[in-house]
């Protein structure tokens, strides 16, 4: 019988730690403050920086909110950037992506204070992850390498198979699991008989984005996999990029959608907020 591995409960222990630590930092006047820019309307980032203010409330982190018309010019957001970095009772700076289509993601992340990229997304941060430097490291990632450790899942000489090279999840992902002594492999649209190689995975990390796209052929008996994606059904209801009912049976332990990936990455964002104080010291 496979385990569920229990995202929610997890990142509640990770959020009820970092209360403590940001108590401890009231307590020597440091207030820990995130500032969130959103541009435009569109209904899931309201969704995500809504969840990302109600854990900063949780938490104890102050965060500061920027919501900004959809025809923001990227004159005017990288302004406002600027004036963030600058602003010495600022820790975090997030960026709400996806961003309109007029304006260029590559440049605002640049332009974002490696020092308060909490995101992990600036390219010091991926730099510093490629070659084991301390940084900040993308949420997502991050979350997964907890959701292991804490599950008491072994990583070490474990072969793990990476669905996606994404920027955000992928890339990111492969490094921490090197870091953590498995051997990676990376697969991707262009990856030749794929279920052959997902199918020697001990742990299968999927972030494809593609609705229940893994099926039982694509795993291997008594593999971990954990699932980043998340879509909804014919019927309206929340799913993931793996099949859950068809890959269940043949699992170890899994990640349900919702409730396993997806609360680790804001559990993190207040990880890296609260990591900021320190670094920034």
């Amino acid at each position: 019988m496979a385990t569920i591995i229990d995202g929610k409960k997890i990142s509640q222990d990770i959020k009820d730690e970092l209360k403590v630590q940001v108590a401890d930092y009231k307590a020597q006047g440091i207030e820990v403050t995130l500032a969130v820019i959103l541009v435009g309307e569109d209904p899931a980032s309201c969704v995500y920086v809504r969840n990302k203010k109600k854990a900063c409330e949780y938490v104890g982190i102050r965060s500061l909110s920027f919501e900004l018309p959809a025809d923001t010019t990227e004159e005017q957001l990288l302004s406002l950037i600027d004036e963030l970095n600058q602003r010495a009772d600022v820790n975090g700076i997030l960026v709400q992506l996806p961003l309109p289509k007029h304006l260029d993601e590559n440049k605002v992340i640049q332009a974002i204070d490696p020092r308060k990229d909490v995101d992990g997304f600036h390219p010091q941060s991926v730099g510093a992850l490629s070659i084991g430097l301390p940084g900040f490291v993308s949420c997502t990632p991050a979350g997964i390498i907890q959701l292991l450790k804490r599950s008491h899942i072994a990583m070490e000489g474990k072969h793990c198979v990476v669905v996606g090279r994404s920027n955000i999840v992928g890339k990111p992902m492969a490094l921490l699991m090197l870091r953590e002594n498995a051997t990676v492999t990376v697969t991707h649209s262009k990856t030749v008989d794929l279920p052959a190689v997902t199918s020697k995975a001990d742990i299968l990390i999927v972030a494809v984005g593609k609705k229940q796209f893994i099926t039982a052929d694509y795993v291997k008996e008594g593999a971990v996999v954990i699932d980043v994606g998340m879509h909804r059904d014919a019927d309206n209801h929340l799913c993931g990029d793996v099949d859950y009912e068809d890959v269940f049976p043949k699992c170890q332990a899994i990640t349900p959608v919702p409730g396993g990936v997806g609360p680790m990455t804001i559990a993190m964002l207040m990880h890296n907020c609260v990591a900021s104080v320190e670094l920034q010291k």
